[in-house]
């Protein structure tokens, strides 16, 4: 297995996020999602030679979101959660793998609306952002969610892999 860089910063200042624990999680959930032969086979590591991957995560607030997805994605709301997958996004040709690391990319969540959320669907805020988290991994990877079946393709992918880590 690859070794697994990740940074996290938290600037809201409504949550103070175990930026430790979150990135436990989120180690243990690429892990997990690398050693299934669904994602394995079709993420956008497939196929290179690397000795470590990288991503960042970015906790802010929904407001932060809502500037972020104006200016780089031309859309007026703001969101729980922005995925800008720098890997899985670059064309074939122009990717790059720098001293054998490979970097995914940045996820920034919204941690008041995972407050939010956590409340409609009676969860745990720890549990919401940890979803957030498996989701915007998968987004790292380079799965999206198009279509009815792709999005039900990630939810379960989500939800075995929150099963599977957090409940060890």
């Amino acid at each position: 297995m690859a070794k697994i860089n990740i940074f996290s910063e938290n600037i809201y200042e409504g949550w103070e996020v175990d930026e430790k624990y979150f990135i436990d999680i989120a180690r243990k959930i690429l892990e997990y999602y690398l050693e299934q032969p669904e994602i394995k086979d079709d993420c956008c590591l497939s196929g290179y030679e690397y000795k470590t991957v990288s991503f960042d995560f970015l906790y802010c607030d929904s407001k932060k979101t809502h500037e972020i997805n104006r200016e780089y994605r031309d859309k007026d709301y703001p969101a729980d959660i922005i995925t800008f997958a720098i890997f899985a996004d670059t064309e074939e040709d122009e990717k790059f793998i720098l001293d054998g690391e490979i970097n995914l990319g940045e996820v920034i969540i919204a941690l008041d609306k995972v407050i939010e959320e956590s409340e409609k669907k009676n969860v745990t805020k720890e549990y919401e952002l940890a979803f957030l988290i498996s989701h915007g991994i998968l987004h790292l990877l380079g799965f999206d969610h198009q279509t009815e079946e792709d999005y039900n393709f990630v939810i379960r992918l989500q939800n075995d892999a929150l099963k599977a880590v957090m409940y060890e």
